[in-house]
């Protein structure tokens, strides 16, 4: 029998079993564990939501990893609780690169302050973001200050990630040119701030291009809010340069957004339409499993294939099996 109440207290108290505890009920694929698990949240919500929610992405080779690292360690130095956390859609098809992020981050790992969780194995981006905005309230409940929910994929990841947290942070590099790098006007739109990393050396003068470049890129892009300008700022995480300036942004950033109430309102509108995001995922759950449409939709889909029904038709047949039940 699951201890609902014994596992709270123990998450409420830090305990390390407790918390490994809480985040396989999250992840468990079992009903019974998710009936569970969604108790234990319920039991958790009065801890919930006293830390600030940071989503880094960033171009392949940005040094997402030993930025982490040396961000963590600094907020650990800080007397923060630091969770990391990943979302990463490409895990079951390549095994992702989290397990080798966590050895490149074998010094926050050791931390008793910081925790670092791979993100589960799932068959779509949604069921991945799922568990991780789910760890994530454990987390908070569990007494981290700071959960950093890192995209590992790539695309449709980072706009999943940005609608889970309060500051979205994209990691760039020093390669200056007409083309502004691997820089998506999407993914700009969404970010909070971009950081210029490996800014050291050689690629100094590099680096303070390229953020140039970011700063007039940004200038062109409608504000998301008009109490804060997207900044470009640099960084070496490697040495350690940077790194409080861009927690001290954060911070600047959090509290312009609590004074005029922006954060309150963007944590409502995430929980309103990650309740949607649920509901959707439960009712496509639930019309698959049922048995009377599991009989017919192989036999459907293959008439839709062959052109012999329209789409539009056959989803209406297969509805009206659904609700006849």
């Amino acid at each position: 029998m699951i201890k609902i109440q014994e596992i709270a207290e123990g998450v409420r108290a830090g305990n390390v079993r407790a918390l490994a505890k809480a985040i396989t009920l999250i992840e468990s694929r079992n009903l019974d564990h998710s009936l569970a698990a969604t108790t234990l949240l319920d039991e958790l919500l009065p801890s919930i939501g006293n830390s600030i929610r940071i989503g880094i992405s960033g171009v392949p080779g940005a040094g997402k990893s030993t930025f982490i690292e040396a961000f963590g360690m600094y907020l650990v130095k800080q007397g923060h609780k630091v969770a990391v956390l990943a979302v990463d859609p490409t895990s079951q098809l390549s095994g992702g690169s989290i397990l080798g992020d966590k050895t490149r981050m074998e010094e926050l790992a050791r931390e008793t302050s910081a925790f670092i969780r791979p993100s589960p194995a799932g068959d779509t981006l949604g069921g991945v973001a799922r568990k991780t905005r789910e760890t994530m309230l454990i987390c908070e409940a569990a007494g981290f200050d700071v959960v950093i929910v890192e995209t590992v994929g790539v695309g449709q990841s980072e706009i999943t990630v940005a609608s889970m947290v309060d500051f979205f942070l994209l990691l760039q590099i020093p390669n200056a040119g007409d083309e502004l790098q691997g820089i998506k006007r999407g993914v700009m739109e969404i970010a909070d701030a971009i950081v210029v990393n490996k800014a050291e050396g050689d690629n100094r003068s590099r680096a303070e291009l390229a953020r140039q470049q970011y700063t007039n890129a940004l200038h062109m892009l409608k504000p998301k809010s008009l109490n804060w300008q997207v900044p470009a700022l640099l960084c070496s995480a490697l040495h350690n340069e940077g790194v409080s300036e861009v927690w001290n942004m954060i911070e600047d950033f959090r509290s312009r957004m609590q004074l005029n109430g922006e954060l309150e309102d963007k944590r409502k509108l995430q929980a309103s339409d990650w309740m949607w995001t649920l509901l959707m995922d439960d009712l496509k759950e639930m019309f698959l499993r049922d048995r009377h449409v599991e009989g017919l939709l192989t036999q459907v889909q293959a008439a839709v294939a062959n052109g012999t029904t329209t789409p539009s038709a056959a989803s209406r047949r297969l509805l009206e099996v659904f609700k006849r039940n």
